[in-house]
């Protein structure tokens, strides 16, 4: 793991998202199987029609250690993008995370597993494989649009996307904003009457 993303997993998904204004994070509705996973990496895109997951198999062989799939399947949430033998195979080949904007299902297997899993939630039902879809490519997960190396930030408050060209600004700002925070949290700790002067000196300005 290079040096910037692990500066970055060590950033709150909150701090990276204030950082951009809000503006690239993914639907909330995508959320960790588990509270404590805590992941950052390289986006390997994966864009599958709805029910058919060949594309997902094909990004899996092509991954590098290390990476994330991030996978477009449209929101379904009817057939499962992968179960238990599939995202075992991505803990296999050491991929760092598994985000897509749909469904999973063998719950119980895949949390067995421990390998970070960010979804809608989960299905009975098994996706084909007609061998339609494409990897590295730009795709939208989540409401957000992703290109093929963009920097992928997830924990338990949801996930963030880092376009490549600017990870270096948004880990100085987030950074920055930490600090400031610290610093708030540090001046108001105890002292009621800082705090209603913060909340008078808040609300006049709305």
């Amino acid at each position: 793991m290079d040096s910037l993303i692990q500066q970055f997993k060590a950033l709150p998904t909150t701090a990276i998202s204030d950082a951009m204004d809000g503006l690239n994070n993914l639907d909330s509705a995508i959320k960790p199987l588990k509270d404590e996973y805590h992941f950052a990496g390289r986006a390997l895109t994966v864009q599958v029609p709805v029910g058919d997951n060949s594309a997902v198999l094909k990004a899996i062989g092509e991954a590098q250690a290390g990476d994330i799939l991030v996978v477009d399947c449209k929101g379904d949430t009817y057939r499962a993008i992968a179960g238990d033998f599939v995202v075992g195979m991505m803990q296999t080949m050491e991929i760092e995370a598994l985000v897509v904007d749909g469904v999973i299902r063998d719950l119980a297997a895949i949390k067995d597993l421990n390998f970070p899993v960010f979804s809608k939630g989960t299905t009975v039902a098994s996706s084909g494989k007609a061998g339609v879809g494409e990897t590295n490519i730009p795709i939208s997960c989540g409401g957000v649009t992703v290109y093929p190396g963009d920097l992928i930030i997830g924990d338990v408050d949801g996930v963030v996307v880092v376009p490549q060209a600017i990870c270096e600004e948004i880990l100085k700002k987030a950074k920055d904003k930490i600090v400031k925070d610290e610093q708030r949290a540090e001046k108001y700790a105890g002292k009621p009457d800082e705090i209603r002067k913060y909340i008078a000196m808040m609300t006049a300005k709305s």
